[in-house]
């Protein structure tokens, strides 16, 4: 494929808080793209559900569970999209999806506007510096105000957002847009909006439209000198010049363009469609990094070339009836089957089968997948995040972020059957979800899952009975609890025992202190040789075995920096195992004195609500041991944002629904770990205890 068929690529990403339309929006683009012939509604009467959502739990919940990825073709453009959850539970999805995409549409809902899920998909984009065009969705809905979007995008997330189009009427009288660029009005007949006719700027519309012209060209005149200088001469100025100059903002994230309309009712969904061609960038637009792992990890520019040499993303794994499906990103070079390549991560060569590109989860075999562009292979055994090279080349993608685990729950199989079953579950979801790990309590002998919410936990709960036929029985969701240190201590321990023949001996001395910015430092300043060299890695593996269960609570240890700068050794009895075994004890000795303190996970609280039961909601998340943050009036809705402990709001939902006759909602995601009130801590202490 030539350089500028590359460029008429685009991989996007489709991004918002729930229920915004993002699943709704991706099935429109699909219909006018004429990728599927039929439109089906996320909460379908017909029971089908969207294409997108292909599980049988996201057509019953209408909801997004996992990212789908499909392809569809605009105006010779080839776009390929990744369709997100919304819930924060699923955030991983979001991670990896924008870890590949080029360019995102964040879509923001016009009569809620920018949401508490809205910054977090905000910051994952700046993480990754992806590009991105807002569209304002259900320009239909009653109570309906892109004014007030706009500004929110602009005061909350710090955006530039660039207004292109103008609604022709709101809420019931929505009727089309106002096109900035050619003062076109464009209305979308017929029931689906397939038919776009163009007219005149309605008179009563024309003298606002002209200002936000005004204000559009003012903006985009940042980024081309061309077009300041057709503006100062007062020169006739053609569309495309805009388009360039909004183009290049965009691809600076120096400017974010602002498309409306209505997904639902098939308004304003072509002009989105022409703006990926228009201002976000192809995959020779973007700079892409991997790390030259023999030179020192310098940065290595990738080139989106068929003829380069090959560099590809394994960024998510799925478990099919025909086995592992790993979903690919080329970065560079071509990948053909039968082709040799070598997975960087374990250096093993491995040929290449059968290759796909996705629709969903239906599939389209084909031969090849060229740079720039997403697809999938089969059979391919390797991790989520692993690099594929052509022979020879030894650089590798660096990872994406994976958020820690906040919340547990206990699970046990009822029957032999289960038993199996739910071990292979356990692994395929493992492999397929970073944020979802397992681990074995010894001393109950249960199985615990942990993940990033309890409906991330429910889901794959339900999963199991589903796919797997597993009966499970659960226990009380746990809490992730943290320990940490708030003071210096020093330590000078000797790990001595003498048991007839070789004793063991291993003495070390220094201090433990409080490392705010990462879970474990070690530094050893250990001078004269008095602990030999190569005794010090024990000494820290000693260190680090001490950090997986505190010596106060038995949770495990984070933030803590060991310092080692003295110690002694015997010619006959010291080894590997006794500095081991004389780190722990050093750890254990020093810990009790550098005044441990135990950390919860605290959430970022945010409820909807009638103003109404704005009282009851206040009064709510005090008694759980809530720190609110703020609140503010947007029409009849109040919205309360607040710092809440995880273990305060388990069962939340149920709580809220009786307060306010089932009329408010809320959203819920990971703030920060903050320390526990001593108070409290014995509440826990005795929990645990009786279990």
């Amino acid at each position: 494929m030539a350089s500028n068929e590359i460029k008429n690529v685009r991989n996007i990403g489709i991004s918002a808080h729930i229920d915004s339309g993002k699943t709704t929006l991706t099935e429109r683009i699909l219909f006018l793209t004429k990728r599927i012939h039929r439109i089906h509604e996320v909460r379908g009467k017909d029971g089908v559900g969207a294409t997108m959502d292909s599980m049988e739990l996201e057509k019953e919940r209408g909801i997004t569970i996992a990212s789908a990825a499909t392809y569809c073709t605009w105006k010779n453009h080839e776009i390929n999209i990744i369709d997100t959850p919304g819930h924060v539970d699923f955030t991983i999805e979001v991670e990896r999806a924008l870890r590949v995409m080029d360019g995102s549409v964040l879509v923001l809902c016009g009569v809620g506007g920018v949401q508490s899920q809205s910054i977090t998909v905000d910051q994952q984009m700046k993480r990754y510096n992806v590009p991105c065009i807002a569209f304002i969705n259900k320009c239909d809905r009653s109570g309906a105000n892109p004014e007030r979007v706009v500004n929110q995008l602009r005061e909350k997330l710090g955006h530039n957002p660039v207004v292109l189009q103008m609604p022709v009427g709101l809420e019931s009288e929505h009727q089309g847009v106002i096109d900035l660029t050619t003062m076109k009005a464009l209305y979308f007949e017929d029931e689906f909006g397939q038919e776009v006719r163009e007219d005149e700027i309605p008179a009563a519309l024309a003298d606002e439209a002209q200002s936000r012209r005004e204000e559009m060209l003012d903006a985009a005149s940042m980024f081309s000198d061309e077009l300041t200088e057709a503006i100062l001469e007062e020169e006739t100025i053609a569309p495309e010049l805009i388009r360039t100059a909004i183009r290049q903002g965009v691809q600076n994230r120096g400017l974010t363009p602002v498309m409306m309309g209505s997904a639902y009712k098939n308004k304003g969904i072509q002009p989105l469609l022409d703006g990926f061609c228009y201002y976000l960038p192809s995959p020779v637009d973007v700079e892409n990094h991997a790390l030259d792992i023999e030179d020192n990890e310098e940065k290595v520019t990738l080139r989106p070339d068929n003829t380069a040499p090959l560099v590809a993303l394994a960024f998510k794994l799925e478990d099919t009836s025909y086995g592992q499906l790993t979903y690919i990103r080329v970065y560079q070079g071509r990948m053909e089957k039968s082709q040799t390549m070598i997975n960087v991560r374990t250096g093993k060569k491995i040929k290449v089968g059968r290759i796909v590109r996705m629709h969903a989860n239906k599939m389209e075999e084909v031969e090849a997948i060229p740079a720039g562009f997403i697809g999938a292979l089969f059979g391919i055994d390797c991790a989520s995040g692993d690099t594929f090279v052509t022979p020879g080349i030894n650089i590798s993608m660096s990872s994406m972020y994976v958020p820690d685990p906040v919340i547990s729950l206990s699970v046990k199989p009822k029957d032999h059957k289960s038993e199996a079953n739910m071990s292979k579950a356990l692994n395929r979801f493992v492999k397929e979800d970073p944020t979802f790990t397992t681990g074995y309590n010894e001393e109950t002998g249960e199985t615990l899952i942990s993940g990033m919410g309890e409906l991330h936990l429910e889901i794959y709960l339900e999963r199991m009975r589903r796919e797997y036929s597993c009966e499970i029985a659960t226990g009380e969701p746990r809490v992730a609890y943290r320990e940490t240190i708030t003071s210096r201590a020093d330590f000078d321990y000797t790990h001595k025992k003498q048991t007839g023949g070789a004793g063991q001996f291993g003495r070390v001395a220094g201090y433990m202190e409080p490392a705010e910015e990462q879970w474990f430092e070690f530094d050893n300043k250990v001078t004269g040789g008095n602990i030999p060299t190569h005794y010090i890695p024990a000494c820290e593996k000693g260190f680090v075995e001490s950090m997986k269960k505190g010596p106060w609570m038995k949770y495990p240890v984070t933030g803590v920096r060991m310092v080692l700068t003295d110690g002694a050794s015997h010619s006959v009895d010291s080894s590997e195992m006794a500095f081991q075994a004389a780190a722990r004890g050093a750890f254990q000795e020093a810990y009790k004195k550098a005044g441990p303190v135990l950390l919860e996970p605290v959430m970022k609280v945010v409820v909807e609500t009638p103003g109404e039961f704005f009282g009851n909601i206040m009064s709510s998340l005090n008694q759980r041991r809530g720190m609110i943050l703020g609140s503010h009036d947007e029409g009849a809705t109040s919205t309360i944002e607040a710092h809440v402990p995880l273990a305060e709001m388990f069962g939340y939902a149920t709580v809220l629904r009786s307060l306010t006759q089932g009329k408010a909602q809320f959203t819920m995601e990971f703030h920060a770990y903050k320390g526990v009130p001593r108070s409290i801590v014995e509440e826990i202490a005795k929990k645990r205890d009786s279990k």
